[in-house]
């Protein structure tokens, strides 16, 4: 490809990105060059809302030659800024919380997957994870998401906006198993990407089975650490689509049981946000106890049996 046309092809991708975050409401705050793992170009956007503060943004990035605006593709994409565009009123819109209450947030993904060097027949997206507690420990994870070949077939492409939302809660399914553990400093730990996280009968992803109590235990956690202890009580998003699925529930489903928590008093429902009260900040022993729980969990258990030796080889 000569230089001119390279130059027409980021220029056409970056219009598309332009119009279609429009259409989403949102803004282009910035666009740059960046490189894959291989080192090819990637196209790489920061995307914020109309007025919002500097550095309120969430990350875009695809592969320079991409062209999402095809027909099956469109939706996807569509889907995917709608919800960056509501997941942007967060106070801290790259963060999440577990099943077991750990309020994480992901960064430096490097879009989109390429195919494993090793051999495999997989996928890979490198990636890291912090504990996002509030705290100046640093504790993090670097991740290595390999999503099988057969898994990557039910998505239309492994680019960010088709693929974030599985590698994402496949995370979060890999610490609820205690499987990753969060360090100081360390090297890449893998988190495995396949088709026990899909049903083909159902043609749904799942990943969590809970009841109402779990579902709502969730939403407390979630509304506690990411709008009271991290938020200043701002709102944060509710009917997130990524939870729903992480949770095997429909967005609908958590805004009742929202509205529910709302008549107890833990927390204030305006549409599909929802804002800490005093009376879920004063839980806040609680919520630490568990989060303390949570990340001892994840770390490897020493067999005190075998400090005296008594190992079955």
């Amino acid at each position: 490809m000569t230089l001119q046309s390279n130059s027409t092809t980021k220029s056409n991708l970056t219009s598309s990105v332009e119009t279609a975050a429009s259409q989403a409401g949102l803004v282009v705050v910035s666009a740059s060059e960046g490189s894959d793992f291989h080192g090819q170009p990637t196209a790489v956007f920061q995307l914020g809302l109309p007025h919002a503060e500097a550095g309120h943004t969430l990350r875009l990035e695809l592969g320079e030659g991409f062209e999402f605006d095809k027909p099956e593709l469109l939706p996807s994409m569509t889907a995917h800024l709608a919800a960056q565009a509501k997941r942007l009123r967060n106070p801290r819109p790259e963060c999440y919380v577990t099943m077991a209450g750990l309020p994480i947030a992901f960064g430096q993904f490097q879009w989109p997957a390429h195919r494993s060097t090793s051999g495999a027949d997989t996928y890979i997206v490198h990636g890291e994870m912090h504990l996002a507690d509030g705290g100046t420990h640093n504790l993090h994870a670097k991740l290595a998401a390999s999503v099988t070949l057969t898994f990557a077939e039910i998505v239309p492409a492994m680019e960010q906006p088709f693929a974030e939302s599985f590698v994402y809660n496949a995370v979060r399914k890999t610490v609820d198993y205690g499987q990753l553990e969060f360090v100081k400093s360390g090297n890449r730990q893998p988190v495995p990407v396949t088709t026990r996280y899909y049903s083909r009968w159902k043609k749904r992803f799942l990943f969590t089975e809970t009841t109402d109590a779990e579902r709502l235990d969730y939403l407390l956690r979630k509304v506690y650490w990411l709008s009271g202890a991290l938020g200043e009580s701002k709102p944060v998003w509710i009917a997130d689509p990524r939870d729903a699925q992480y949770l095997n529930t429909t967005e609908a489903e958590l805004l009742r049981m929202a509205g529910h928590e709302s008549g107890e008093g833990l927390m204030t429902l305006d549409g599909e946000f929802a804002a800490a009260t005093p009376a879920l900040l004063a839980r806040a022993a609680e919520y630490q106890a568990k989060l303390e729980a949570a990340l001892n969990f994840t770390k490897p258990q020493f067999n005190e049996s075998m400090r005296s030796g008594h190992a079955n080889m």
